[in-house]
């Protein structure tokens, strides 16, 4: 690594990288993070949802001086090889990455398609691993720093849409087998698990208000949850204040799954 680039950032802040930033849980974790004074990278497939995240965050971001977007597709290893060359040039080093970027696809075992099955596994399983892979040798020029991978609350149940719970059941394992495995090298690695999150993906995957009302009530807290809410936990899991935590899960789902169903 370039000493130079890897010192371009100076003492303001760490950078962090989140996939999947414009909307939902990225966008309100690199609006968290940009108050606090760090430096962020956020990607999406979409050169428009990119300029309207800028836009949206340059007042917490010095006129967007301490946020860089780039295009990037988390299934794609191109994009991915792309992004963080572009991390490297502009910073040099990573303190931390959020791996949010995900897709949802809500079918039953006689639904799903080939089509479906790849889509899951490329965005929500494939993705993850290449992009902690390939920001290793950042997060190592860091120093070490924190990964958090975006799981989901479906990873400790049985539910109906199964390929989709298995991505996420698979990036949680990924997490504790990472967490064990990079553990020497100063980075730690845990996963959130999201409940029912006023999102697009909520809104699109719910539409009904019967649908709404049925989330709402399930969970103990009897609430749907915000992003920001699933931010907080993100935002320390890549604090110094979780510096003695690793290969964990942790739920912010107003209690969904330790409910027993009704």
């Amino acid at each position: 690594m370039n000493k130079t680039t890897a010192t371009r950032a100076g003492n303001a802040g760490r950078v962090i990288l989140i996939t999947g930033g414009t909307s939902g849980m990225g966008f309100a974790t690199a609006r968290q993070l940009l108050e606090g004074g760090d430096h962020v990278v956020i990607t999406s497939r979409h050169e428009a949802r990119l300029r309207q995240a800028a836009e949206r965050l340059a007042d917490v971001s010095d006129s967007g001086a301490r946020l860089l977007t780039v295009r990037a597709d988390a299934a794609s290893l191109p994009d991915t090889d792309a992004l963080m060359a572009r991390v490297e040039e502009r910073y040099g080093r990573l303190d931390g990455l959020f791996a949010n970027a995900g897709t949802g696809v809500f079918t039953s075992v006689e639904e799903t398609t080939e089509k479906d099955f790849d889509q899951l596994v490329d965005v929500n399983f494939k993705g993850v691993f290449f992009t902690i892979q390939k920001a290793l040798p950042l997060l190592e020029a860091g120093e070490g720093g924190s990964v958090v991978i975006n799981a989901s609350w479906t990873l400790h149940r049985g539910v109906g849409a199964v390929v989709y719970a298995a991505t996420k059941a698979a990036v949680h394992n990924f997490a504790r087998s990472l967490g064990a495995h990079l553990a020497g090298r100063n980075i730690r690695v845990n996963s959130v698990s999201p409940g029912y999150i006023r999102t697009e993906m909520y809104d699109e995957a719910i539409p009904d208000d019967a649908g709404r009302e049925a989330t709402r009530v399930g969970p103990p807290l009897q609430r749907v949850g915000e992003s920001e809410d699933v931010a907080e936990a993100v935002v320390f899991l890549l604090s110094a204040r979780s510096s003695y935590i690793t290969g964990q899960d942790i739920a912010v789902d107003g209690g969904l799954v330790m409910k027993v169903p009704s």
